[in-house]
């Protein structure tokens, strides 16, 4: 079977970087896996694409070395086994708050003993290749997500659940849960103790910890500790790219250069 090599890096202590997938389109997915990505996340609970769509990009970053997981909508068994069976090899799971829900989560990401997933990989064993039965439940990632207070007060009892490979934060549902604004970062103490915390429990568990981020995060996030951090996104990357170069020209239209110099977006 094919190595997960996100997984991998995790285990000998490396960092990975990410990037997020919001538009509904296989070539896209296709553009960002070719940029050197360590893994790509289709994300199927928010925005707008639907699973026939998310095979189609799966089968994009397929073509590439890069890593190709999915957020599922929700800690549902149908949906999960399903996006496994369409090749993904890491799936993101909203919301996990407590032992019970993780253990759920686990179960639909394995194969009998570990887990309940029901055999039928169709077009997984096209891209992962023989031994894909025996092999699945070592390769294939269990990404719950840490991303409410509750989730934070029950950390270890959620950590603590056989066959979790890395745990995904939040940061926006976590700082709604805090009482904060949505929002990828704050200089808020109780969101810095909650993020610092969840790195803390992964290392005591030997889990890698994951953060939702963009790449002017992404040092902060290195450096406390993070392994998996999404640092581009399709949507952020056109609209931020595109609305600097319609600013650059406008100002020299205006006699203004000024605007040239600005970044994209960081």
């Amino acid at each position: 079977m094919r190595e997960n090599t996100a997984k991998r890096a995790w285990r000998e202590g490396q960092v990975t970087y990410g990037g997020w997938l919001s538009i509904p389109s296989a070539f896209s997915a296709e553009v960002m896996a070719h940029q050197g990505f360590d893994w790509l996340c289709v994300d199927m609970q928010h925005g707008v694409i639907d699973y026939q769509v998310a095979v189609t990009m799966l089968q994009a970053i397929s073509t590439t070395e890069t890593m190709p997981f999915a957020r599922v909508p929700w800690n549902e068994p149908g949906i999960i086994g399903k996006t496994l069976d369409a090749g993904a090899y890491g799936v993101i799971i909203p919301l996990v708050n407590t032992r019970a829900e993780a253990e759920a989560a686990v179960a639909a990401c394995r194969y009998a003993p570990e887990g309940r997933r029901s055999y039928g990989p169709t077009r997984a064993v096209y891209y992962a290749g023989e031994g894909y039965a025996s092999e699945a439940n070592e390769q294939i990632a269990c990404i719950p997500m840490i991303e409410t207070a509750t989730a934070v007060a029950n950390l270890d009892e959620i950590l603590s659940v056989p066959g979790i490979d890395a745990v995904y934060v939040g940061p926006a549902d976590l700082s709604l849960t805090l009482g904060l604004p949505p929002a990828m970062d704050h200089d808020d103490q109780t969101f810095q103790d909650a993020r610092l915390s969840i790195v803390n429990a992964c290392r005591k568990h030997g889990i890698a910890p994951g953060i939702h981020a963009n790449a002017a995060l992404a040092p902060k996030h290195v450096e406390a500790g993070f392994q998996l951090i999404t640092v581009s996104s399709d949507l952020s990357a056109m609209a931020g790219a595109a609305a600097a170069d319609v600013q650059s020209v406008r100002a020299v239209r205006d006699g203004d250069d000024s605007g040239q110099s600005k970044p994209a977006y960081g």
